[in-house]
C-alpha cells in the first residue's frame, strides 16, 4: 500500500530492466514509467477558440488511474502557443471593438483585423492557464502535478541535464505527475540540420521531439503520442487507398507518405515517426494513436497499455510470418479463386483432406498427446475441457467420414439458382448462391473443429481465418498444414489462414473491413465476450446451450430413461446436453418418475431441485440457483410443470432457443410442442444430442445459431452462404417502363436449371 495525500492505493507489481523496447503489444502492460505526449490538436478544439475540456479531463483521469495502479506517469503538452493565441486574439478583439466604437462608430467593427501573434508571447500568455487546468483536474483524483518547462539548451547542459533527471526522479518518488513542455516563451527557433544525428543527439524542436529525449533521457518503457490521426498510414489518411500501419518497424519509412501536418502545433507526422524511432533506438516502445476521436479517447490510453490493438505501435521486431491482416487479405484472395473453382474440383480437396486425417493419424495423434501432456502439467483445462481436446483414432475416423459427406453434398452449392423471373422481354433476373466471403471461427479445446470448419469453407468458396486455444496449438498446427496440403493440389493454400500471432481475440473482432462473419466455437463465456467485442461484424452462433427435455403424462416408460440418459450422460459437457428436466406434475411419487431418478443416480448425475419441485418434497436435493444454468457436466435440474402449455412457457422464460424435446404418445400433444417452442431444433421422442450437423447429413457444422436471421441451428455448407442477383438484359432502361413508355414489366416466374443430386 503506498499512500498520498492520506489516500491509499493499491500497487501493482510492475518491474523491468531497461535498456530494450518491448517486442510485442501484448508486453505494454509490463511497462512501469510511461510518458504521454499530447498535442496540440488533442488539446485544443476543433475550431480553436479554447481548449477540449471534456477530451483532457478524459486523459487526466486515464493517466491519474495509471498512477494509482503503482505506475509512474508523465506528461509532455502541447496547447500554451494555442491557448495564449485564443486569449490574446480575445484581449486584442476586445480592445480594438472598444476604440473602434469610440472612434468610429459600430460600421467598423466588422472591418477589424486581427495583427499575427507572436509565438513567443502567446506561449507566455497561455502556459499559466494550462498548468492551472491540469492542476485543477489532477486534484480531483488526489493526485499532485508539478510543471517542468525545458529548452533544448537544458539537454545539452550536462549540468542542466543532470538537474532535470534529478528533479524529475524526485517527483516521481513523491508520487507527483510531471507536466512537461518546451519553453515557447524564451525557446530559441531550431539550428537546421541539427536534428537524429546520432542516438545522443536529437533537437528539441518541438514536443515530439522532446517527448523523445525526456523519454531516453528517463529510461522510460513506453511513449505514447496523441494526435488527431489514428497512427500512421502507408499513404496519406484520408485517401483511397490509406491503411493504418498497426506495427511500424525502422526501416519502412521509405514505404510511407506523409501528409500535411495537424491544424495547430509545429509538428506533423514525418517529426512524430522521427521521434519515434529515435526513443525506439534508446530503448524506449512507442505508440502514435489517435487521442481526438469520441468514441475510443475516452479509454485510448489505458487501451494501449492493456496491449490492444489501437494506433501504431513501433517494433524493432520483425514477426517471421504474415500480419493478421494480411492474413485475411490472403484468405480473401484465396476464397475468391476457391470460389471460382468447379465443383468437382473443391470437392476433390476436401475428399484429399479426409484421406490425410487417417494416413497422417500417427502425426495428429502424437501433437495432440503433447497438448494433453501439457494441460494436464499446467493442471489449467477442467475434465469436461480435456475431453473436447482430446483426439482418437474413432474420432479421426469419424471425422473423415463426415468431411466425404460434405464433398459429396457440396456439388451444387456455389453458384445454385434459387429464383428466376423474367422481368420483361429479354430482361431476365437470377438469384444465385455465393460465399460470404473471410470467415473468422474461433474455437477453444476443439482440435477437432479445424478441418471441420476448413472443409465447410472450402465447400462454399470461403476464405477463412482460423483463431484456436493455445492449449491446442500442436493438434491445430498439424491439422492445418494437412489443410494446405490438401489446398495446394489446386494452388490455393492460401485460403485457409491458421492466426499464430499474439493477436487477442478483441482485436480480430475490429477487422470489420476484412472480416465478413465471425463464429464462436467454445464456451458461453467466449461467445458473449465475442458477441460484445464485435465492431461491425455478425456474430453466428449461441452464447447458451439450456436444453429442456419434457416429460409428459402419456410419455412411454421404455422411452423416458434411454432419451434423458443419452441427453444428458452421453457427453455432458455438449451444447446440446440436457439441463433441465421438466416432468408433468401428475408423474410425481410415480414408478416412471422413481426410475428417472434412480437412473440418474446411477449415472452420477447431481440433481439441482427447481422451485416448484422443491416445494413438493420433504427433504429435496439443493435448490437451483437459477433456471439458467448451463451445467456442462454432469448436473441438470429438475423441475415440475402443470401441462405441456407451461413446458412451453417455461422453455421460452428460461431457455436459450437451442434443442428444446417432448417425451409423449400423443400425436397431438407432441405437435403443439413442435410448434409453439421458438427454439431452433425442437424434437419429439428423440434425444436433444441429435441437434448436430453431422447427425443432421450435414457432414459436419461450423456452429449451432440460435439467431433468428440468416442461418438457424446446426449450420453447414447452405448457412455460409448467401446471395447475389444477376440480371441480364438487351439495352434496357428504366425510362422505357414509364406511363407512356414503350415495354411492361411481366414479372414471370421461371423454371429452375435441374440440380445436380448425384
Amino acid at each position: 500500500i503506498r499512500c498520498w495525500s492520506n489516500i491509499p492505493f493499491i500497487t501493482m507489481p510492475l518491474s523491468r530492466a531497461h535498456g530494450k523496447s518491448f517486442a510485442h503489444r501484448s508486453e505494454l502492460k509490463h511497462a512501469k514509467r510511461i510518458v504521454v505526449k499530447l498535442g496540440s490538436a488533442v488539446v485544443t478544439r476543433g475550431d480553436e477558440c479554447g481548449l477540449a475540456l471534456g477530451r483532457l479531463a478524459s486523459i487526466v483521469e486515464q493517466v491519474s488511474m495509471l498512477q494509482n495502479q503503482g505506475r509512474e506517469m508523465m506528461i509532455v503538452t502541447s496547447g500554451a502557443v494555442a491557448f495564449g493565441k485564443q486569449r490574446l486574439r480575445h484581449e486584442i478583439l476586445l480592445s480594438q471593438s472598444v476604440r473602434q466604437a469610440l472612434h468610429s462608430g459600430q460600421s467598423q467593427l466588422k472591418d477589424m483585423a486581427i495583427p499575427v501573434l507572436e509565438a513567443r508571447a502567446c506561449a507566455a500568455a497561455g502556459q499559466s492557464g494550462l498548468m492551472a487546468l491540469y492542476e485543477a483536474m489532477f486534484t480531483q483524483y488526489s493526485i499532485c502535478a508539478a510543471q517542468i518547462l525545458v529548452t533544448n539548451l537544458d539537454f545539452h547542459d550536462e549540468q542542466k541535464r543532470r538537474n532535470l533527471n534529478g528533479t524529475l526522479h524526485e517527483l516521481l518518488r513523491m508520487n507527483i505527475v510531471p507536466i512537461i513542455n518546451t519553453n515557447d516563451a524564451v525557446v530559441p527557433p531550431p539550428e537546421p540540420n541539427s536534428d537524429l544525428q546520432g542516438v545522443n543527439v536529437i533537437s528539441v524542436k518541438d514536443n515530439d521531439s522532446l517527448a523523445a529525449r525526456l523519454a531516453v533521457e528517463m529510461k522510460t518503457d513506453l511513449l505514447i503520442v496523441l494526435s488527431d490521426v489514428e497512427g500512421l498510414f502507408d499513404s496519406p489518411p484520408g485517401s483511397d487507398d490509406a491503411k493504418l500501419i498497426d506495427i511500424f518497424y525502422p526501416g519502412d519509412q521509405q514505404s510511407v507518405t506523409f501528409g500535411t501536418k495537424s491544424r495547430v502545433g509545429m509538428g506533423g507526422m514525418e517529426a512524430k515517426v522521427k521521434a519515434a524511432l529515435w526513443a525506439l533506438q534508446g530503448g524506449t516502445s512507442v505508440v502514435i494513436a489517435n487521442g481526438t476521436h469520441p468514441k475510443i479517447s475516452g479509454h485510448v490510453i489505458t487501451d494501449i497499455v492493456e496491449g490492444k490493438k489501437v494506433g501504431t505501435f513501433f517494433s524493432e521486431v520483425k514477426p517471421a510470418g504474415p500480419t493478421v491482416e494480411q492474413q485475411a487479405e490472403m484468405a480473401r484472395a484465396g476464397g475468391r479463386t476457391l470460389a471460382a473453382l468447379q465443383p468437382e474440383q473443391r470437392a476433390e480437396i476436401i475428399y484429399r483432406l479426409a484421406d490425410l486425417l487417417t494416413d497422417q493419424r500417427e502425426d495428429i495423434l502424437l501433437a495432440n498427446k503433447k497438448d494433453l501432456q501439457e494441460a494436464e502439467n499446467k493442471g489449467r483445462l477442467a475434465l469436461p475441457l480435456l475431453k473436447r481436446l482430446s483426439l482418437s483414432t474413432s474420432k479421426l475416423n469419424s471425422l473423415a467420414i463426415g468431411l466425404r459427406q460434405i464433398a459429396a453434398s457440396s456439388q451444387d452449392s456455389v453458384g445454385r439458382v434459387i429464383r428466376r423471373t423474367r422481368i420483361a422481354k429479354d430482361l431476365d433476373l437470377e438469384q444465385v448462391t455465393v460465399p460470404i466471403g473471410v470467415l473468422l471461427v474461433i474455437f477453444e479445446s476443439r482440435p477437432d473443429c479445424l478441418p471441420q470448419v476448413s472443409a465447410l469453407a472450402i465447400a462454399s468458396g470461403n476464405g477463412l481465418l482460423l483463431k484456436g486455444g493455445k492449449e491446442a496449438a500442436n493438434s491445430n498446427q498439424v491439422l492445418h498444414h494437412l489443410t494446405q496440403e490438401a489446398l495446394s493440389i489446386h494452388g490455393i493454400r492460401d485460403a485457409v489462414q491458421l492466426v499464430n500471432t499474439r493477436e487477442e481475440v478483441e482485436d480480430l473482432c475490429r477487422l470489420d473491413k476484412l472480416i465478413d462473419l465471425i463464429i464462436p466455437r467454445g464456451s458461453s463465456q467466449l461467445v458473449r465476450n465475442i458477441q460484445k467485442a464485435a465492431k461491425g461484424i455478425p456474430v453466428m452462433g449461441h452464447s447458451e446451450g439450456i436444453c429442456h427435455v419434457y416429460v409428459d403424462t402419456d410419455a412411454s416408460v421404455e422411452k423416458v430413461t434411454r432419451i434423458i440418459r443419452d441427453s444428458k450422460c452421453e457427453y455432458p459437457a455438449a451444447c446440446n446436453a440436457l439441463e433441465t428436466l421438466l416432468i408433468h406434475r401428475d408423474l410425481l411419487r410415480t414408478p416412471l418418475f422413481d426410475q428417472i431418478i434412480d437412473m440418474l443416480r446411477v449415472e452420477q448425475v447431481k440433481i439441482h431441485a427447481g422451485p416448484k419441485f422443491a416445494s413438493y418434497l420433504t427433504f429435496s436435493p439443493s435448490e437451483v440457483k437459477s433456471l439458467r444454468t448451463e451445467y456442462g457436466d454432469l448436473e441438470c435440474c429438475i423441475e415440475v410443470v402443470d401441462s405441456v402449455q407451461e413446458a412451453v412457457e417455461h422453455i421460452h422464460k428460461y431457455g436459450s432457443s437451442h434443442t428444446d424435446v417432448i417425451i409423449t404418445e400423443n400425436e397431438k400433444t407432441a405437435e403443439f410442442f413442435l410448434q409453439h417452442v421458438d427454439s431452433a431444433c425442437v424434437f419429439w421422442n428423440a434425444s436433444t444430442r441429435f441437434s448436430d450437423g453431422y447427425r443432421f447429413g450435414l457432414g459436419a457444422e461450423v456452429g449451432i445459431s440460435t439467431s433468428r436471421i440468416h442461418a438457424r441451428g446446426p449450420v453447414g455448407i447452405e448457412g455460409l452462404l448467401t446471395t447475389k442477383w444477376l440480371l441480364r438484359g438487351d439495352n434496357h432502361v428504366v425510362s422505357d417502363f414509364s406511363e407512356h413508355g414503350s415495354m411492361k414489366y411481366l414479372h414471370e416466374s421461371l423454371p429452375l436449371p435441374q440440380r445436380n443430386t448425384s
